[in-house]
């Protein structure tokens, strides 16, 4: 208890500094178009929570972002399996993740605009830049696999499913992990990103652009603690929901 109660005390003095040194710095420069002080921040971000359109661009960014993350999932994870027991498919595969994870996300996002305009730009480059890393964590997950542990599954007829949830799911579950943590920080990053660039009406990255435009460092500011703040939020319940789910699965 008295650990835990020490490390949250070192963090919220990590914190309480970076602000201290925040307003320092923007009360030395005395200018709110280059940066505002962390109350006028705080101001801000309230004004916002009371706005009918801050939750609407909220929930608008989330549902596509969070689509992108788990289509990549979904496919990363198919994939894997495939390309660790069918060597000419991740032969195929591998390409195209050389390359993605290569070519900038601005380029990315002027074809997404180019081929499906901008309404939906967020989801696929989520999707595309979350994909390389689930895909490629989960094949060397797939490639760590205890195999004579597999085998002693088949000598005891334990079935495709069984042997999935109780040999290879334990063994795997920290590249998931590990490939899911990663992931759902960069999907936002990367989704608001392309929001900017293309500016779909009603998103959050629209807000950030307007305040760009408009030099409101009250309203960038504010915008960039809810992007933090629902990324983060997402992260801590998604990552909470695979352990429980490893949990039942040990519990068995």
């Amino acid at each position: 208890m008295q650990s835990k109660l020490k490390s949250i005390l070192t963090k919220i003095s990590a914190a309480a500094f970076w602000i201290i040194v925040w307003e320092a710095i923007a009360v030395s420069i005395g200018s709110e178009l280059i940066i505002c002080t962390p109350v006028r921040a705080v101001t801000r971000l309230l004004e916002l929570l009371r706005e009918p359109g801050f939750y609407r661009a909220v929930g608008f960014s989330s549902l596509r972002i969070l689509t992108g993350f788990f289509s990549a999932l979904i496919l990363g994870d198919a994939l894997a399996a495939v390309s660790s027991k069918i060597k000419a498919v991740e032969i195929l595969l591998r390409p195209i993740t050389s390359v993605i994870k290569a070519t900038p996300v601005a380029s990315f996002v002027i074809l997404a605009i180019i081929w499906f305009g901008s309404r939906n730009l967020s989801m696929f480059i989520s999707f595309l830049m979350v994909f390389p890393v689930i895909y490629l964590n989960l094949l060397e997950g797939a490639a760590s696999v205890d195999r004579s542990l597999s085998e002693m599954a088949k000598t005891y007829k334990l079935g495709k499913i069984k042997t999935f949830i109780y040999v290879s799911f334990p063994q795997i579950y920290p590249y998931l992990a590990s490939a899911c943590s990663v992931s759902l920080g960069l999907c936002w990053k990367s989704g608001v990103a392309a929001e900017v660039i293309g500016i779909p009406s009603g998103s959050v990255g629209e807000k950030l652009y307007r305040a760009k435009l408009y030099f409101e460092t009250g309203d960038l500011l504010a915008w960039t603690c809810v992007i933090i703040a629902v990324s983060v939020l997402f992260e801590k319940l998604f990552m909470l929901l695979l352990k429980m789910i490893k949990r039942k699965i040990e519990e068995g």
